[in-house]
């Protein structure tokens, strides 16, 4: 962050809710909006936030955001700003995707470790609802696959068929738990973890080791389109 830049701010406009966290001076701000239209949240959100905090835009000198999965718009409208302030403030940007941030919480959490220490064979694995009957897969292994966009019924074969155990973090629709979706033998991390949470968030924010000027989105999902058609 440059000299006289006093404030960072995490931002994640991918999804409902939309999250803003901001520290200035070792004090954090935080602000969650429901709804899908960040287009419109996103400036009076932030402009509230910057207000109680006692700064401005210009004092923004480190911006990190949640590059996707999530919502097309979404998703686009916080890469914008990001890009737009590096370049007209000199602003540095960095980003994580939302598998990733729940990564982050789900690993520092006790639940993970305990269930570690019990299965060292085992995997961490995110899932996350996209839209209708749609999800969004990514294990965390040795495999390194990446993320996946699956239906409900390729996303459970894929689980099932894994063959080790499995520490599940995510939601399901409307930030439901994931119990009425996953049966089986799965350890599923509790309902803070599954949710981006301010303190651990502004706590990514604030490490050096997420890639500087990551600005590329994570779509996964084709705008307008399904792998299940409505009947």
């Amino acid at each position: 962050m440059q000299s006289g830049k006093t404030v960072t701010l995490a931002m994640d406009t991918s999804s409902s809710p939309l999250l803003l966290v901001l520290e200035k001076d070792g004090k954090r701000f935080v602000a969650r909006r429901q709804g899908i239209k960040q287009e419109k949240l996103l400036f009076p959100v932030l402009n509230a936030l910057l207000a109680k905090a006692g700064a401005e835009l210009t004092d923004i000198g480190r911006i990190f955001i949640i590059r996707g999965p999530g919502r097309f718009t979404g998703i686009r409208i916080s890469l914008t700003f990001a890009a737009m302030m590096k370049y007209l403030n000199q602003t540095e940007a960095r980003g994580a995707t939302m598998f990733e941030a729940l990564r982050f919480q789900a690993e520092a959490s006790r639940a993970f470790k305990t269930w570690r220490s019990q299965h060292p064979q085992g995997a961490l694995a995110v899932v996350l609802h996209a839209f209708r009957e749609e999800y969004f897969l990514q294990i965390f292994d040795a495999q390194n696959a990446g993320p996946a966009w699956l239906s409900r019924e390729e996303l459970l074969r894929r689980l099932a068929e894994y063959g080790r155990p499995l520490f599940i973090a995510g939601s399901d629709k409307g930030g439901a738990s994931l119990e009425g979706l996953l049966v089986g033998s799965y350890t599923l991390a509790a309902d803070k973890i599954c949710k981006l949470q301010p303190v651990q968030f502004l706590q990514m924010a604030r490490q050096d080791g997420w890639e500087k000027d990551a600005l590329e989105p994570l779509y996964l999902k084709p705008a307008r389109f399904e792998l299940v058609k409505p009947v």
